[in-house]
């Protein structure tokens, strides 16, 4: 498959959403990567994490998170925008849960890294969950007819 179809393919599967949310999406998915990545590699050193918890189940929870993020994507192709809107804000609403973090270990416990990579991962996830709520409400929400007079 040549590059040119490729980009052309995704353009059509994300043309239902506007450009300024999948951009806040894809930074989101950047931020919510950094933060997982670096939970996995340095899980060791997470203050407060349990022992059950693995590099590889750190990575195999970032895939289901960002499943959601998928599903949104194929949902504006083929379904009601509204349900697509719905799933991006689900998969923005699950940065959130990086706060999480902070019930096991003071913020001052944490590296800056780690901090950085959890904050990022919440602000930009709520963004998302944010700015998709408001746009399912604006498309749910009947329009007023114009009054003639």
């Amino acid at each position: 498959m040549s590059n040119a179809s490729h980009h052309e393919r995704l353009r059509v599967l994300t043309s239902a959403l506007p450009k300024p949310l999948l951009v806040l999406a894809a930074v989101y998915f950047v931020s919510s990567l950094a933060h997982f990545g670096h939970n996995a590699e340095y899980i060791a050193f997470y203050p407060g994490m349990p022992l059950w918890l693995t590099r590889e189940k750190v990575y195999l929870a970032w895939l289901g998170v960002t499943s959601l993020g998928f599903i949104a994507l194929v949902l504006a192709r083929f379904a009601p925008s509204a349900l697509a809107l719905s799933f991006l804000a689900g998969y923005g609403a699950f940065g959130l849960d990086g706060l999480a973090h902070y019930t096991l270990a003071l913020c001052s416990e944490h590296t800056l890294l780690a901090n950085v990579t959890i904050w990022s991962e919440a602000v930009t996830g709520m963004a998302l969950l944010l700015a998709s709520a408001v746009l399912v409400a604006r498309q749910l929400t009947p329009r007023r007819a114009l009054r003639n007079g």
